[in-house]
């Protein structure tokens, strides 16, 4: 029976830096702690004794690069220690060649497996603490992840006690019971600064604000984009967070009260994570902070626990991606983590969750410009995310959902999302493929730039309507829409019967540039499914200067003022893109597109011609006020 006082062990169990690493043998396996928890004075203890040790194998997840591990990882001299990487990312990037041969892909939900199973057996564990509190418990502060399970299935535990690491709720505690050494040293935990934002970032934050809706659960990778994406989220309600990583940016938006984590689901009123990364105000800012838990990562990382959150959406930066959509993931310069390997399981859980949905952001190129990140095909060994299990894909030129497309209507998406200088060269790789019919033909869209400016949400008799430019990818359901049109219609429209609506008769709705020809259509339903119940669109009559409009909008539509916002925002569009102004051909008993004209701003003119009337506004020619 033991009678022992804790902190009477504690005393005993104390040692320095060298004592403990002097306590590690040859042949044996340790687990350090990783990302910005690592335990760095025992780290560097390690890798100053290295050369007294041979066949040691360290195990820890892929963390920063100026860590001690990291740099002894590229360090041709010792031969002597090899470092076992836990990382699902592709290995392509050059910064990860020294570590590639140590790679071990996996999941990151399953770690905690391979060690509490024995599957990998630790001799040791180094691991990163906070001061015990009056009960002995010591938190592992800014990094759970698969530490908690690594300290359980250790032969020996040394502990760094660093005064300077948060106790963070949740469940990443361990008693001093539990740790064999103590190393007492206070040091200034590993920081990263924000990453500079591409120029692409604040298009995409844009587009996937939209995405996500009040009271939606968050899951935001670490990459390129999360500051411009957390600013666009700034005008949110209720949203919940489960991620990987705590940043800066979520600390600000709890501090906004825009993240209340009150509709979540699983662990409400909590936001949850297992790892922090950022500056020492975030970890100011977690330390005994009563809404923020950690959990270990096979439960944040778990496909099945994330699944459990309403309206759960996951956000991650992709670094290249084929026309078939598999997406590759390597880790970054400056954010060397093993946040990749948690991205197969967060697409796959937010996918499964009611009302959720996987966001990939890709920008369109490499930082200078240079290089297309939309490629015709990825090296297998490369791909992280299956094609099949892609669905949102956002880039500063559009959003897409691959869900449910075929070969074809993916390549097309890919394309559209892709920077127009390549857009030729994917479309001639596409063909080559045979993903692209011949008779699929992309004309005026190869060199167009997504107008996300027009876009607009509405709700018409409690019912979400977008309104957005037409896109590539929008053929067959703008096709559906003129099959589904009422007969009279139809007529109204076309001027005479047409019971067939071609992709060769319709081209030019679907193939534009968004500046001398534009589409925008209103969207019914779920993105990338919806049904098209209204278009209105203006062609450029080059010698004239001026832009022919017409219009379509389902009966059950009509009489709710869908035509006059469409119009409105033509004739807005128009006149930015230095159009001189509109004509409209209509049939004379058509008194609705008569009034829908006059509504305009600006002076109409008509002129009566033998079976359609005319009517003309220019913009510079404004209605007297």
């Amino acid at each position: 029976m033991k009678t022992t006082y804790w902190p009477d062990e504690y005393v005993t169990k104390k040692r320095t830096a060298e004592e403990a690493v002097a306590m590690l043998a040859s042949g044996r396996r340790v687990f350090i702690g990783s990302s910005c928890g690592e335990p760095r004075r025992l780290a560097e203890a390690l890798v100053a004794s290295a050369r007294h040790f041979s066949d040691i194998e360290i195990v820890r997840l892929m963390s920063l690069e100026n860590s001690p591990i990291t740099r002894l990882a590229g360090d041709d001299r010792v031969e002597n220690i090899s470092i076992r990487n836990i990382y699902q990312g592709s290995a392509g990037a050059a910064h990860l060649a020294p570590n590639k041969p140590f790679i071990t892909p996996m999941n990151l939900s399953a770690v905690p497996g391979l060690f509490s199973k024995n599957h990998l057996h630790l001799d040791a564990a180094l691991i990163q603490t906070s001061p015990p509190d009056d009960f002995g418990w010591m938190s592992l502060g800014i990094s759970v992840d698969v530490g908690l399970a690594a300290v359980r299935a250790a032969d020996l535990v040394i502990a760094q006690v660093n005064s300077a690491m948060p106790r963070i709720l949740g469940h990443g505690f361990i008693h001093v019971d539990d740790v064999d050494v103590i190393v007492e040293h206070e040091e200034d935990l590993f920081t990263i600064e924000q990453l500079p934002e591409l120029e692409s970032a604040n298009a995409i934050a844009r587009l996937v604000a939209d995405m996500i809706e009040d009271g939606s659960t968050f899951q935001l990778g670490l990459g390129a984009t999360p500051k411009a994406i957390l600013l666009a989220l700034s005008q949110k309600n209720d949203l919940g967070v489960h991620t990987q990583f705590m940043i800066n940016d979520i600390m600000k938006l709890m501090s906004m009260g825009v993240i209340t984590n009150r509709y979540k689901g699983v662990n409400d009123g909590k936001a949850v994570a297992s790892n922090a990364a950022g500056s020492s105000d975030l970890y100011d800012f977690l330390h005994d902070n009563p809404s923020i838990e950690f959990y270990p990562s096979d439960y944040v990382n778990n496909p099945r626990i994330i699944a459990s959150h309403k309206c759960m959406v996951s956000v991650n930066m992709v670094m290249e991606m084929d026309l078939t959509g598999q997406a590759a993931v390597d880790a970054l310069p400056g954010n060397f983590f093993a946040g990749v390997s948690s991205i197969p399981e967060f697409v796959r859980g937010a996918a499964a969750s009611p009302g959720g949905k996987s966001i990939l952001l890709i920008p369109s190129t490499s930082t200078d410009g240079r290089v297309s990140r939309i490629v015709p095909f990825l090296d297998s060994g490369a791909v992280v995310v299956p094609r099949g299990e892609v669905s949102y894909v956002v880039s500063e030129f559009g959003a897409v959902n691959l869900f449910g497309k075929n070969l074809q209507e993916r390549a097309v998406a890919m394309i559209s999302l892709a920077h127009p200088d390549f857009r030729e060269k994917l479309l001639a790789a596409a063909r080559q493929q045979g993903i692209i019919s011949r008779a699929r033909r992309l004309t005026d869209s190869l060199r167009g730039v997504y107008p996300a400016h027009l876009e607009e949400l509405r709700t018409i008799n409690n019912e979400k309507i977008q309104i957005r430019p037409a896109k590539p990818v929008d053929d067959r359901r703008i096709q559906e829409h003129f099959y589904a049109l009422d007969k009279k219609d139809v007529i109204a429209r076309f001027f005479h019967e047409k019971t067939c609506f071609v992709r060769k008769d319709m081209e030019a709705m679907f193939e534009t540039d968004y500046i001398k020809d534009l589409t925008l259509l209103a969207v019914t339903g779920e993105f990338g499914f919806g049904t098209v119940i209204g278009i209105g669109a203006y062609m450029l009559e080059d010698e004239s200067g001026i832009a022919e409009v017409a219009f379509s909008v389902a009966r059950p539509w009509q009489g709710k003022g869908l035509s006059s916002i469409l119009i409105k925002k033509l004739a807005n569009a128009a006149d930015a893109n230095g159009i001189k102004g509109l004509v409209a051909y209509i049939d004379p008993i058509n008194q609705g597109m008569i009034h829908l004209f006059h509504r305009l701003p600006y002076v109409v003119h008509r002129k009566r011609n033998e079976d359609f009337l005319e009517l003309t506004c220019y913009f510079n020619e404004p209605k007297n006020p």
